[in-house]
């Protein structure tokens, strides 16, 4: 969702008493396309300048990135004219997307003037470019482009500032009869919503649908389809939603598709009822709803971004293995067949008697046969009857050691196949910038990504633990992972491992050799651990059904009926010394097969606990 002219107009009205008369102490670029202002007035707040192609916004935000060691150079040049000025007036024209803030400061040569900061909400095209109105000169531009890249103006230091080109649509109207006039302007078979958006400013399309809707009409209805009730209704609503100057309160919200979601994927200004379907969260000021959407959009184009990268390393590499794993097979299907060369070397030198130079063939009774069949064997009429035995145990014993050589090379494989094919589960399902960061720790210890390789260690924590060897090596302390933690309907802890590191750490240090741990069969997924009490051989079954289904939505089974579950005490659980992260063999186990009921996940997922 972005930000239309009217939502600009309410967030305006709201933010205007805030920043008028504050003064402005740094001014940061923390990213290439972000400014930062940290104000002062009656205390500090940081104001948040965005032209991002997929994000321009403005807002106040409490986020305090890191900024690079050396100022980009309009930062520099903003630091020159603005640093420890007076922001004095903000203002939109006509519900453009264009924020403009007068801001008054002291030149080089002591003289009090007022700058114009341009704030160009435009998409791609958003720009933030200060000027100078004495002469309408530009000082600088954010993004700098010349008459290559725009026949209409150049933002270059030392033009003349051209505002972006009006699109000539209408301000909001508050005479009936000249809003119906402008509206019949249009083309009659044009959706309405089409109609609203080509005449009048400021008007997203998520704002015409909702026009449409509160006057009570379909959203595909054309204007000729609308009687003049119609129209009143229509008027009402576009004077209710996109009159800034005329509502003087408003209800700022974020929705959210359910109630596990914690992502917002909308925020209005007022309540919009095209969203009534989704979770819905009331906000105490539209800044607050419009840095709650955009915080989370940024965070997850981050998560996002850095799980696509991680995923591609993984792909191909899972893409490299798996073309080794088939050529292995393939070979070994070749061998196979190669066996069968020992027994026709045998059967030749047992009828040598029978076989003279330059014979391509002989038929021989197979002894191996119960039935004694007859058996053609080629031969080369070149070399003598031994020398075609010969030739025949020389291709079996390559058959043999072929067999030996390539056995280990495909279980390798396998297994490399197996665990990144863990690893793409994991990614899929990681949640949080950590968790992949973990994943990426995985990667460059495994050898897959290169890097400083970082062991960690993770174990239980001791209380009153003392090194009493004066000359042992300080050690680093040892991290402690935080699985997902839930609790049963019963009130049972669940825990599910996050990555493979995390599952180690779950199965082979937290969890005692008496508590119950799952798996998907077969299947990559996370290790379930249910702690259970001294003389407990298992939980109760809602509690067993509840941990099965938990296994079964954090695998690669998630959404599949039937799912076999694997269930065992840990104590059965072995790690291999050459075994990757997270594989474990067992022996001894249950299955439950299990087909999860929605309503039960939907309620252990929402109730997510905090880790210990």
């Amino acid at each position: 969702m972005a930000l239309d002219g009217v939502t600009l107009a309410y967030l305006v009205n709201e933010l205007a008493p805030q920043l008028i008369g504050a003064r402005i102490d740094k001014i940061f670029q923390p990213e290439k396309d972000e400014i930062h202002f940290l104000l002062r007035q009656q205390g500090s707040r940081r104001l948040l300048l965005s032209t991002s192609a997929t994000s321009p916004r403005f807002h106040f935000t409490q986020e305090n990135k890191k900024n690079p060691s050396s100022p980009p150079m309009f930062c520099m040049i903003l630091r020159k004219h603005l640093e420890g000025g007076k922001l004095i007036s903000l203002h939109q024209s006509e519900l453009e997307r264009v924020i403009t803030f007068d801001i008054q400061n002291y030149n080089e040569r002591g003289d009090l003037v007022t700058l114009h900061l341009h704030l160009e909400i435009m998409g791609k095209h958003s720009n933030l470019i200060l000027v100078d109105p004495t002469t309408g000169v530009i000082l600088d531009g954010l993004k700098r482009y010349s008459h290559a890249l725009s026949r209409y103006r150049e933002v270059l230091p030392g033009r003349i500032y051209l505002a972006p080109p009006s699109q000539g649509k209408l301000p909001p109207l508050v005479d009936e009869e000249l809003w119906r006039k402008a509206l019949y302007e249009e083309d009659l078979d044009q959706p309405i919503t089409n109609v609203l958006l080509a005449r009048f400013a400021g008007i997203s399309p998520e704002l015409a649908r909702e026009i449409v809707i509160q006057a009570g009409l379909a959203l595909d209805i054309s204007l000729h389809q609308c009687g003049d009730i119609d129209i009143s209704r229509l008027f009402q609503a576009y004077r209710r939603l996109s009159n800034p100057e005329g509502v003087l309160d408003i209800h700022p919200c974020l929705y959210y598709k359910t109630e596990l979601h914690s992502r917002p994927v909308a925020f209005t200004f007022t309540p919009f009822q095209q969203y009534q379907e989704l979770r819905m969260e009331n906000l105490p000021s539209l800044n607050d709803a419009i840095t709650g959407f955009y915080q989370s959009k940024s965070s997850n184009n981050t998560l996002e971004s850095k799980r696509g990268s991680l995923r591609k390393i993984v792909q191909e590499q899972h893409a490299h293995f798996s073309k080794k794993l088939k050529i292995y097979k393939e070979a070994e299907i070749s061998a196979q067949s190669g066996l069968a060369y020992q027994k026709w070397g045998e059967l030749l030198t047992a009828n040598l008697y029978n076989i003279s130079l330059g014979m391509t063939e002989v038929t021989v009774e197979d002894y191996y046969d119960p039935s004694l069949s007859s058996l053609t064997i080629p031969l080369n009429p070149h070399i003598s009857a031994i020398d075609n035995a010969q030739r025949y145990y020389k291709r079996y014993n390559k058959a043999k050691a072929t067999l030996r050589q390539t056995k280990p090379l495909k279980e390798a494989a396998f297994e490399e196949v197996k665990y990144l094919e863990s690893l793409q589960v994991s990614l899929d399902q990681a949640s949080a910038l950590t968790e992949l960061d973990e994943i990426h720790v995985e990667l460059v210890d495994q050898g897959y990504v290169a890097g400083k390789h970082v062991k960690k260690q993770f174990s239980k924590p001791k209380k009153g633990h003392l090194n009493t060897k004066s000359k042992a090596k300080v050690k680093a302390p040892k991290e402690v992972p935080h699985p997902r933690v839930y609790r049963s309907s019963q009130g049972r802890i669940i825990y599910v491992g996050k990555n493979n590191a995390q599952n180690d750490w779950l199965t082979m240090r937290k969890g005692k050799p008496t508590d119950l741990w799952l798996h998907v069969k077969i299947i990559p997924g996370s290790h379930v651990l249910i702690p259970l009490e001294d003389g407990e051989e298992f939980p109760d079954d809602t509690t067993l059904e509840e941990a099965a289904a938990l296994a079964i939505y954090y695998s690669q089974a998630r959404g599949s009926s039937q799912v076999p579950v694997d269930y065992t005490h840990v104590k059965q659980i072995k790690k291999p010394n050459s075994a990757k992260p997270g594989m474990v063999i067992y022996d001894q186990n249950w299955t439950l097969y299990l087909t999860p009921k929605p309503e039960t996940l939907e309620r252990l997922l929402a109730n997510e606990e905090l880790p210990e």
